[in-house]
């Protein structure tokens, strides 16, 4: 019987050998020489700065507005909400139609205003692809910010306004002292969710340019797709997607890190 077992124990050993060797390569070629990946977690970090910084404050002030709009609250609701409720490969389809050189609204708009040398193949251009992206991307996702932020501002006591404007408080200082970091605790659940979207992103990318030209709007989740199972590399795409999960890891708790705070009830 000990015959039997050491050499199939020898034999396990050697596989686990040529397994992990092989996979310290792959670790070696992401990290050292594959630039696409590089670029792919670019792209991703560049998406998650625009949606942090851009799209996200743009949410706060609409829920403002929506807090304040009155009767009118419920339509205007629905009108920023209707981009997240819109399938994926639907509004893919529908900016990839408004970018396009030929027919796209974009162009049509920019040549019917005299602007017709300002007309481009938006999609087709590694220097304009990515912003068509990240723009389609914030634009779909905005809704889904502005619930979270509408929610926090709903939450807070209509009491601590009055009393604020009544100890004289105008509304810059109202907004900034009192309501924004009122608002913190969301802030936080909202960019952290921003960040792992942004970091996971995949669908839109796929349909609309599948991580073209040249590799200028690829992303993370879309270029382990395409090496695992569209060219075959399975131990190269676990590889990546290894890799892929440990940065989210670490960028979580980062951002845990950075963005806890205490804040007192109210």
């Amino acid at each position: 019987m000990t015959r039997c077992v050491l050499p199939s124990y020898r034999g396990a050993c050697f596989f686990a050998k040529l397994i992990i060797n092989a996979l310290q390569e792959c670790y070696r070629e992401i990290l050292f020489h594959d630039k696409v990946f590089w670029t792919s977690l670019g792209n991703a970090l560049l998406l998650t700065a625009a949606t942090v910084f851009l799209q996200h404050p743009f949410a706060i002030l609409i829920g403002i507005f929506l807090t304040n709009s009155g009767k009118y609250e419920k339509i205007f609701r629905t009108i920023f909400f209707i981009p997240a409720v819109i399938s994926v490969v639907v509004t893919a389809k529908l900016w990839s139609g408004i970018f396009h050189p030929n027919y796209g609204l974009l162009n049509k708009l920019l040549s019917g205003v005299g602007l017709d040398s300002l007309t481009h193949d938006w999609l087709g251009d590694p220097k304009t692809a990515i912003w068509c992206i990240i723009i389609v991307v914030m634009w779909q996702g905005f809704g889904y910010a502005l619930l979270l932020y509408y929610s926090g501002l709903q939450g807070i006591p209509s009491d601590l306004s009055e009393a604020a404007k009544i100890d004289g408080a105008n509304n810059y200082t109202l907004y900034t002292r009192i309501i924004i970091p009122l608002l913190s605790p969301m802030m936080r659940v909202a960019i952290i969710i921003a960040v792992t979207t942004c970091l996971k992103q995949m669908e839109t990318v796929f349909l609309m340019t599948n991580g073209g030209p040249a590799n200028s709007t690829q992303f993370l989740g879309n270029y382990l797709y395409k090496t695992a199972f569209s060219s075959s590399l399975y131990g190269y795409g676990n590889a990546i997607s290894i890799l892929f999960i440990v940065f989210c890891l670490v960028l979580t708790v980062i951002l845990n890190k950075v963005l806890k705070k205490d804040i007192g009830e109210f």
